[in-house]
């Protein structure tokens, strides 16, 4: 296991699996590309079709507000 971000096992780590309004092809790799940038975020899957949104992430390091950030900076709107 890494010391540094915990992968490798969950200790700790959250799976989000939630849906997302308003995706586009180009709007779902822009949030991709930045919840990774998010430190603490393990995994990030989109399915810019359906919405489905998948986020693993270590919720000591980001809190769900701050994944939650970057959909509404792009006016996207989670249902969880």
């Amino acid at each position: 296991m890494c010391k540094e971000c915990g992968c490798g096992e969950t200790n700790g780590n959250t799976r989000l699996q939630f849906t997302v309004k308003g995706y586009t092809e180009e709007s779902a790799k822009e949030v991709e590309k930045a919840l990774l940038g998010l430190p603490g975020v393990l995994f990030v899957h989109i399915h810019a079709h359906d919405g489905e949104t998948t986020v693993d992430y270590s919720p000591a390091k980001t809190k769900l507000m701050d994944i939650l950030g970057v959909l509404q900076a792009r006016n996207l709107v989670a249902a969880l």
